[in-house]
């Protein structure tokens, strides 16, 4: 069975195990409205998609940063319904910028289990170069989060040096936009504030700046695209 994408369907199994929580946790999200229902397929067996793996590794990265689940309800209401895997893992991965490191070591074993696919010397290589993942001797640190788009650019029909450039450009533009953002903050909480004000103000300012730094980037990217296969017919 595969999704609208052809990406291969996931059992409440697979889809505990890609995400790296336990088949209990995927439930409890299901039970709370935070994962839609899978797909009901033969022997009424549940399928569940990568959009299901993208909103799972953004719950978990919400949690991690200390978000109640009542709180991460309000917040997911607020995204867009239609939100596909790699838009949810962009979200995410916007996200991340926000908390400490969260990477993980695991065997070369369970990082392809989390993958969801094998992975080769070339493919490691490309996603230590993304800096997805990291070699620790035998084993490798990742980022969970991070893991599901690594592996799907692995897939894109792009030179690695592209994607490498393309990954510079945002990095730059990204640091000069928190960089933008931090004086604001400083400037809005003032010198003599608490650390514990200066943190309760950046909570309250994340969930606002992660959703228009995601908006405002996709409808600039697709304006740009637009505007330029207008040049090209």
């Amino acid at each position: 069975m595969t999704t609208d994408t052809e990406e291969p369907a996931l059992t409440v199994d697979e889809l505990a195990a890609r995400a790296g929580v336990t088949v209990r946790t995927v439930r409890f999200y299901s039970t709370r409205g935070l994962l839609p229902p899978p797909v009901i397929g033969p022997r009424r067996v549940g399928h569940y998609s990568q959009e299901h793996l993208a909103r799972l590794a953004l719950i978990e990265e919400l949690q991690r940063q200390g978000m109640t689940l009542a709180a991460i309800e309000r917040h997911l209401r607020q995204l867009p319904s239609d939100l596909s895997a790699r838009d949810l893992a962009l979200h995410r991965a916007v996200v991340a910028s926000w908390a400490p490191d969260a990477a993980e070591e695991v065997t070369r074993e369970e990082l392809e289990r989390r993958a969801g696919r094998p992975l080769d010397e070339e493919h490691l290589e490309r996603l230590v170069a993304m800096n997805v993942v990291e070699r620790a001797g035998d084993s490798f640190r990742v980022d969970p989060g991070l893991l599901g788009l690594g592996v799907q650019l692995l897939d894109v029909p792009l030179a690695h040096g592209t994607i490498l450039a393309a990954q510079g450009v945002l990095l730059e533009h990204s640091r000069a936009v928190a960089h933008e953002l931090s004086t604001l903050l400083r400037e809005a909480v003032g010198p003599h504030e608490s650390a514990a004000a200066v943190r309760s103000l950046s909570a309250h300012m994340q969930p606002l700046v992660v959703q228009a730094l995601l908006t405002t980037f996709q409808r600039s990217l697709k304006r740009e695209l637009r505007e330029w296969l207008e040049e090209e017919s």
